[in-house]
């Protein structure tokens, strides 16, 4: 983790793609080295992984080698990050092979759509598809919904429009420094600006995958920046960031707008870690410590 944090600034901040072809380049390039761990991982960690289609929705069954008897009910659905554009396929698994291998959960990770070729609202249409297939033969009470960074800002949308469409809440959601205002709104926006060395910057790169994918939408639609919706009757929630995460505003406001609307929530910060690092290496002893950390809280909250 020392190593993580310590790394120099990612250069991709700097990128901007102008048209399809150069967004799916800088995708493709990204999900090939995430493509080339994931074996070692998955086989580290005894997790197996399996392309399914659920309601015409691509995803993943990430299944542990073992399941406890407290989890055999229970279905985490799963929401990756990538900054709206990166992780298309199965480099989109990385956290749920994590999650299944260290906590002991059955995963459901969605293939959502994407840009270039998919702006919203495809990716949210496709998340509430697979949430409403899930509640046909799991209690919500059983499910928990969780994502890092833009798929913890897809799920607090998910839930939305959920609320919307009377769908039941889930028991629980986890959201790691979830992206849920896209208007360069927040204090670390600014002062962890090109010191988070994984996202460097709102300006740039970010801005760019915004705009992409918002698609010419008001960017304060809650259905984009959901920290502008109303969350009343949301359930339990964990929120994770980091001190040098340029999104600890992103996760903080969230925090406070789930308690202010009576919601129970628990916020953690990492020390030293900027966006998302408890995710990037999975010998890191940090790593192993948040995905227990999720498992207690899905494990005291989820039905058995």
């Amino acid at each position: 983790m020392q190593a993580l944090t310590a790394a120099p600034l990612d250069p991709r901040w700097k990128l901007a793609p102008q048209t399809p072809e150069e967004w799916k380049a800088v995708v493709e390039k990204a999900a090939l080295a995430t493509l080339a761990r994931l074996p070692g991982i998955r086989e580290s960690l005894g997790v197996d992984v399996q392309p399914t289609t659920i309601a015409g929705v691509r995803a993943f069954i990430v299944t542990p080698t073992t399941i406890a008897p407290r989890n055999r009910k229970r279905v985490l659905l799963h929401l990756h990050g990538g900054v709206r554009v990166f992780n298309p396929g199965e480099s989109g698994t990385l956290e749920a092979v994590l999650k299944a291998g260290f906590a002991g959960f059955k995963i459901v990770s969605v293939d959502y759509r994407m840009p270039p070729d998919f702006p919203f609202p495809a990716a949210l249409d496709d998340a509430v598809t697979v949430y409403r297939e899930t509640l046909k033969t799991t209690d919500p009470r059983n499910v928990g919904i969780f994502g890092s960074s833009a798929g913890g800002s897809l799920a607090v949308t998910t839930l939305l429009r959920a609320k919307a469409e009377d769908l039941p809440m889930p028991g629980a959601i986890a959201l790691g420094s979830p992206t849920v205002d896209l208007t360069k709104t927040g204090d670390t926006l600014f002062t962890n600006a090109m010191l988070d060395n994984v996202l460097v910057t709102q300006d740039g790169f970010i801005r760019a995958t915004a705009l992409l994918y918002a698609d010419g939408h008001d960017l304060k639609d809650p259905r984009v920046s959901p920290i502008y919706g109303d969350v009343h009757g949301f359930p339990t929630a964990i929120l994770t960031s980091g001190t040098r995460d340029l999104y600890l505003s992103n996760t903080v406001r969230m925090h406070r707008k789930l308690r202010a609307a009576g919601v129970d929530a628990v916020l953690q910060i990492w020390e030293g870690q900027s966006h998302t690092q408890y995710l990037r290496d999975f010998h890191a002893p940090e790593t192993k410590e948040y995905h227990d950390e999720i498992a207690r809280f899905f494990d005291v909250h989820l039905r058995p």
